[in-house]
């Protein structure tokens, strides 16, 4: 008993304390050098009325929607691509893997330079085959900054989601494609009957980390655009870290974090609801 004590001590110091001390500035206000302050629910009434919180809390949801959803449907493509008994298979699965194990600045680095609006190679690409006459300012652009961005995370994740797949499609037994193939299933059937409902367990998770790395992502955001230009690609873990080390408004900062902490929770209990529950189960057709 005496061995399992410290467990839930460094859980509580690394976890517990830290998750309540947040809570409890997020109704002072600091900045550091002065002394706390109580100022009870004013920081959340800021927070309501401000517009790049916001706007923050919009591009973070738009950022998982959009991001999570086309990296997972990416994501089963490759891995029945790559689940096939075809030449260099292994080959491609390393390649398709490779971007995931990289640092996530120097992902950041490599695709500022490549959407570089001068010496960028997707400006050149796109000119060389005449899709435009003139230059894309993709991280300079309000209407650009965000997708790109996005693009770039999916490029990031999306190896490793299809590992995950993978690993679900070869634990599938082989016996239930046989039966479905002998009882005149076409591959379509089989994979909607068969494959996708399997792979629930796997897409759940995929969908977990999806939430995880889009509500906690910052140094992709924050190497590429810096939130900007304005607060066009602002999420709330910059919009934070920005209140808490620029601005020094810990207890607003620590309010922000409460919120994302709650929403963070309320989606990833929605999901659990949705997709855990009937996780792995099969539909059977006639």
């Amino acid at each position: 008993m005496e061995y399992d004590l410290p467990v839930p001590c460094v859980f509580a110091v690394y976890r517990i304390i830290p998750m309540f001390w947040n809570l409890l500035l997020s109704f002072k206000k600091w900045n550091f050098l002065s002394a706390n302050i109580w100022v009870g629910l004013k920081n959340y009434n800021m927070m309501i009325k401000d517009p790049v919180f916001w706007e923050s809390f919009r591009n973070t949801v738009i950022y998982f929607a959009a991001g999570s959803p086309t990296a997972i449907i990416f994501a089963i493509l490759m891995a029945l691509l790559v689940n096939q008994n075809i030449r260099g298979r292994n080959t491609y699965r390393s390649i398709i893997f490779l971007p995931y194990p990289l640092t996530t600045v120097a992902i950041g680095i490599i695709w500022k330079w490549l959407y570089n609006e001068k010496v960028g190679l997707i400006n050149y690409v796109l000119r060389s085959l005449g899709i435009i006459d003139k230059n894309i300012p993709f991280l300079d652009s309000f209407n650009w900054a965000l997708p790109s961005v996005i693009i770039t995370s999916i490029w990031q994740v999306v190896g490793f989601f299809m590992i995950i797949i993978l690993t679900g499609l070869q634990s599938i037994p082989e016996q239930l494609y046989e039966a479905a193939e002998l009882d005149g299933a076409s591959p379509r059937k089989r994979f909607y009957y068969i494959t996708l409902p399997l792979l629930k367990p796997s897409i759940f998770l995929c969908f977990i980390i999806g939430i995880i790395n889009s509500f906690t992502m910052f140094d992709l955001v924050y190497v590429m655009t810096n939130g900007g230009p304005g607060h066009s690609t602002e999420i709330l873990v910059s919009y934070i870290y920005k209140n808490a080390f620029t601005f020094s408004r810990i207890g607003y900062a620590a309010a922000i974090t409460v919120f994302l902490f709650l929403f963070l929770l309320f989606i990833t209990s929605i999901v659990n609801k949705f997709s855990g529950e009937e996780a792995g189960g099969v539909n059977y057709y006639e």
